[in-house]
């Protein structure tokens, strides 16, 4: 069994990989980090993105935690990855991180946010980050 978390390095993408690694913990499962990579990624940016997946990976090892890191590659269907990482997995739990929305944007929730919600194989949890 796993928990499987879609990462960004954004204040979102951390939020929702600290909650799951305290599920991680809590459950004493596996740790699955679901990265997707974006087709408008500069050479700059990607190499960010990798240094941000460093400090990830040192941090989890540095707690103990199993993990494992999957890269989707840019163009690919981010809600499919995710499901297809608990199907694979038997996750008990898939964690998402949210975004604030204006009041309008509130009445729709985002689409990849909303296919993951609907069709996952386990319990989604979806967290937003605490900005105060």
């Amino acid at each position: 069994m796993s928990i499987v978390v879609g990462y960004l390095a954004t204040v979102e993408g951390r939020a929702a990989l600290d909650t799951a690694a305290l599920e991680a913990e809590r459950r004493g499962e596996l740790l699955v980090v679901v990265v997707n990579e974006r087709m408008d990624e500069t050479p700059q940016q990607r190499e960010e993105i990798e240094q941000a997946l460093e400090q990830v990976r040192a941090g989890l090892a540095e707690r103990g935690i199993e993990y494992e890191v999957r890269v989707i590659a840019a163009g690919r269907d981010v809600a499919e990855e995710l499901i297809g990482a608990a199907e694979d997995t038997s996750a008990s739990l898939i964690v998402i991180g949210l975004r604030r929305r204006s009041p309008v944007g509130k009445l729709i929730l985002g689409a990849n946010a909303q296919r993951i919600l609907l069709d996952a194989p386990c319990p989604v949890l979806a967290v937003k980050p605490d900005l105060s």
